[in-house]
């Protein structure tokens, strides 16, 4: 077979590799969080790891909330104000991690995932996740089952696949995203970006959005990304050609593309201080969306919602 799966056990939480035999490009996933921790492709003869990662399982389970580094962001992404919203007649209030009392990157970015279906055969190398959330944190009373599936297929391309399903008698609020870091080596300054946006969505002073817009075209085409400072979030503007985002190293020639499905309209870029990488976040939802609603999804009971998006290493 072209690609293969393998799966090694530590305590209650596994390490997967999907792996192209073929081309050596391999995937590495934590069931912990379900977090994609390594994506590795070779480029003009030189190993290249694009993923920001832990450098073990064991750290991972230490660290996750340190930078959130490929977090999975549900049932909320980015922000929920003064950890705060209103939903239906209620009003709640999240508990579990807050910034400056504001909550941060939703509830299930440390949840012992199960794997529940693994696939190997000469076209790809898969492997499904699931877990199930059951009225477990004060602030988000509701019951769901999100499953993550990580496809690896020939060219260097991870697809990611969530679906996230009402498994409650009642309405639930839901927005999806990630939080993983790119590096291609060196510093971001080095780097070339582009991502296909026409408009910023304005923050206030605890970076959630205030309502309004701001044409923002600064990357809408490859440039030198040089010292700029980003933690804000793009409407992106499908009506433009995938890749909605690259991340070129020029000296290195390689590049990371990405292309999510327009279940992920909203682009959140963050550059660290250590500027060694480069979170760019794919949301279904704009920060604060249980609160201004942008981007909010409300799942009936049994009804589910699907979110994708694809990662692309390449040769230049």
């Amino acid at each position: 077979m072209a690609f293969e799966v393998t799966v090694s056990s530590f305590g209650k939480h596994s390490v997967i590799i999907l792996k192209d035999v073929t081309t050596n490009t391999f995937a590495e996933i934590y069931s912990f969080g379900a977090l994609l921790n390594n994506f590795t492709s070779e480029h003009h003869g030189k190993v290249i790891n694009v993923i920001d990662g832990f450098s073990s399982l064991a750290e991972s389970t230490e660290k996750v909330t340190v930078f959130f580094k490929s977090a999975k962001l549900s049932p909320f992404a980015c922000r929920v104000k003064n950890s705060k919203y209103k939903f239906g007649q209620n009003e709640y209030m999240l508990s579990k991690f807050a910034l400056r009392g504001t909550a941060i990157h939703g509830l299930i970015y440390n949840a012992p995932f199960e794997i529940t279906e693994q696939v190997q055969n000469d076209e790809k190398a898969s492997v499904k996740l699931s877990f199930l959330y059951e009225n477990e944190m004060e602030g988000y009373p509701f019951k769901f089952k999100t499953e993550v599936e990580y496809t690896l297929t020939e060219g260097n391309a991870l697809t990611i696949k969530t679906t996230a399903t009402n498994v409650d008698s009642q309405l639930l609020p839901m927005v999806d995203g990630w939080h993983p870091y790119f590096t291609l080596g060196d510093s971001i300054n080095d780097y070339q970006v582009e991502f296909q946006s026409k408009e910023m969505l304005e923050f206030d002073e605890d970076l959630v959005p205030t309502g309004k817009l701001i044409p923002y075209q600064e990357f809408g085409s490859i440039k030198n990304f040089g010292p700029h400072e980003l933690d804000n979030c793009f409407t992106l503007n499908f009506a433009e050609c995938q890749p909605m985002c690259v991340i070129r190293h020029p000296q290195k020639k390689v590049q990371i593309e990405f292309h999510p499905e327009e279940s992920y309209p909203y682009l959140q870029v963050y550059t660290p201080e250590h500027r060694k990488s480069i979170a760019v976040e794919n949301l279904s939802g704009a920060p604060d969306a249980f609160n201004n609603g942008i981007g909010l999804k409300v799942l009936q009971p049994g009804e589910s919602a699907t979110f994708t998006t694809k990662f692309i290493t390449r040769s230049l």
